[in-house]
């Protein structure tokens, strides 16, 4: 008797542990898009460090790759790498650009602290503006954030620049702890995004 409700609670819980598995496997899926290999910015040229796709819930939401002048394995070297970075995205479904703003703004003031994000309350209230001034992405719709030192960030919308660069070096390392801080938006994308680009 024992055994046969051992069996009947197996089989329960094998939808769900399949189902687990399938989101597991969505979060990892290889992207859509095809990112170049490399990419020229401030001067130099860049290397795909890695990409992946945002995952919420079960939908896809972007692809996103990762651009720097040298190979980061590791969240703490992605943070510490010197020099111009790019980050890069496609939209995989239609995407409210205040609702992404939004987004990205909490990432950043989820792996902040509340007085680093005050000093950089021009440069966030930019990058709200810039997606809030485009009221929907469609799917393929690209944008992208440039940090060159010494510059600034300079946020781009279907390789249109918006405005002119904002922040410092400390204010990009905000925005990439959006997806490298202690709480990142999506640890998946995190991990590919650090595996060197590989298909």
């Amino acid at each position: 008797m024992k055994q046969l409700r051992t069996l009947a609670t197996r089989l329960r819980l094998a939808p769900l542990i399949a189902g687990t598995a399938l989101c597991l496997q969505a979060g990892a899926a290889t992207t859509v898009h095809k990112f170049e290999p490399t990419a020229q910015l401030g001067g130099s040229t860049l290397q795909l460090n890695g990409k992946g796709t945002r995952v919420r819930l079960v939908f896809k939401a972007y692809d996103m790759a990762l651009y720097t002048t040298q190979r980061a394995t590791t969240r703490t070297e992605v943070l510490a790498l010197p020099g111009p970075k790019r980050i890069q995205f496609t939209a995989l479904r239609e995407l409210q650009g205040t609702d992404l703003g939004r987004l990205f703004l909490r990432g950043m003031a989820d792996n902040t602290p509340s007085q680093q994000m005050t000093r950089h309350a021009l440069a966030t209230t930019r990058l709200i503006e810039v997606f809030s001034g485009k009221p929907k992405l469609a799917p393929g719709d690209t944008f992208a954030m440039d940090f060159v030192p010494g510059k600034g960030t300079q946020f781009y919308i279907q390789g249109q620049a918006q405005g002119e660069p904002v922040g410092d070096d400390e204010f990009f390392t905000l925005v990439l702890r959006i997806w490298f801080g202690e709480s990142p938006a999506d640890t998946q994308l995190r991990d590919a995004l650090l595996d060197g680009g590989k298909d």
